[in-house]
């Protein structure tokens, strides 16, 4: 009896025990909530939130590979020939260098962008950086093996500043017309928009624009220029009028570019005038362009195009000659895949006598 009673009380005690560490054992934290990458869709496709804050990123970005062909095709670079530059980086003479045809070279392109946005009380505030990068195995003189930043701006509503592209970057449709001039600039502006309708000032710095000595004007100090456009977009039809003004040389530019979608595909035209050399207009006088970008297919867009200008520049860009001058070329744009696109651009221009142009494979993201 005794014995029995022992073993009755010795388990209670081990179950007590037992029962105790039970009560005592450690409980492991619940793990914090993870913070997944979120959709942002308030400013369009391809943003998503930073985690912990409330603004939005896109990166986005293409890798070009390109074989320009043509006469001296890389004496500049997209295939458009240039005597000078194909002298700079060989022994023959602009006389010389002139005689070269079938040349070719191969050259590839990374670029990629960030742009970050917030929206405030006072609108969208944005910031751009865009980094690219160029090499090829020849003519590195003329500034194609090349790293850095193309572009980069800050922007709070309609208020922009930066390095950026300007209005005048932008072009007709295809690869025949040059009414685009200085492409970048340091810039800060502002533009206006309401509804279908656009209105933008810009302050340039455009010193860089026009190299003193080689264009022979550029040697004072007021190197600003103004540039200014409204632009409408009614329908199926966008006007967009551009003028800019250099304020050194007392001469400026204007622009006039309409698009118009007509059939199976979209009309381009364009007019320009300058008054004189300067940083916004240093071609030619004036010049009528034109091109169709043809839908043919749903993968396939063929875009031939016409320039015709009067008075064009010397080879310096000091002066008009008093000379004509007209090119005419085609685009084929086809998209292998999404994404990627097969590109072959062949243009003729009448005071070079001869073809130029590339072929292009990018892939963009």
């Amino acid at each position: 009896m005794n014995i029995k009673s022992l073993l009755i009380g010795s388990a209670a005690a081990l179950a007590a025990v037992s029962g105790a560490q039970a009560a005592d054992a450690i409980v492991a934290a619940e793990p914090e909530p993870m913070e997944y990458v979120r959709v942002c869709d308030a400013f369009g496709a391809g943003y998503f939130y930073i985690p912990g804050s409330e603004t939005c990123l896109k990166i986005n970005g293409y890798v070009r590979f390109q074989v320009d062909f043509g006469r001296s095709s890389r004496g500049v670079q997209g295939g458009v020939y240039n005597a000078g530059a194909n002298t700079a980086n060989s022994s023959l003479t602009a006389a010389a260098a002139a005689t070269q045809r079938d040349e070719w070279d191969l050259w590839t392109r990374g670029n990629i962008q960030f742009t970050a946005k917030t929206d405030t009380e006072l609108g969208a505030l944005t910031s751009y950086i865009e980094i690219q990068g160029s090499q090829s195995v020849d003519d590195t003189a003329s500034g194609d093996n090349t790293f850095g930043v193309n572009q980069a701006y800050l922007q709070l509503g309609g208020l922009k500043a930066g390095w950026f592209n300007t209005y005048w970057d932008a072009g007709l449709a295809g690869e025949t017309d040059d009414l685009a001039s200085v492409a970048k600039n340091a810039s800060i502006g502002y533009e206006y928009t309401a509804d279908a309708f656009k209105v933008g000032v810009f302050l340039d710095e455009i010193e860089h624009s026009m190299t003193r000595g080689t264009r022979g004007y550029r040697n004072g100090y007021h190197n600003v220029g103004i540039e200014a456009q409204a632009s409408a977009t009614l329908g199926a039809v966008s006007i967009a009028l551009l003028g800019g003004y250099d304020v050194e040389v007392e001469d400026g530019a204007i622009r006039a570019i309409a698009t118009a979608a007509i059939g199976p595909g979209t009309l381009n035209v364009g007019g320009y005038y300058s008054t004189g050399i300067n940083a916004y207009g240093n071609e030619f006088e004036w010049a009528l362009s034109a091109s169709y970008a043809l839908k043919a297919t749903d993968k396939l867009t063929i875009t031939p195009g016409y320039q015709y200008s009067w008075n064009a520049a010397n080879a310096n860009k000091t002066a008009f000659t008093g000379t004509d001058d007209w090119k005419a070329g085609v685009l084929f744009d086809y998209q292998v895949v999404t994404g990627l696109n097969a590109l072959v651009n062949v243009q003729y221009q009448d005071s070079a006598d001869g073809v130029n142009g590339w072929f292009r494979l990018q892939r963009s993201f």
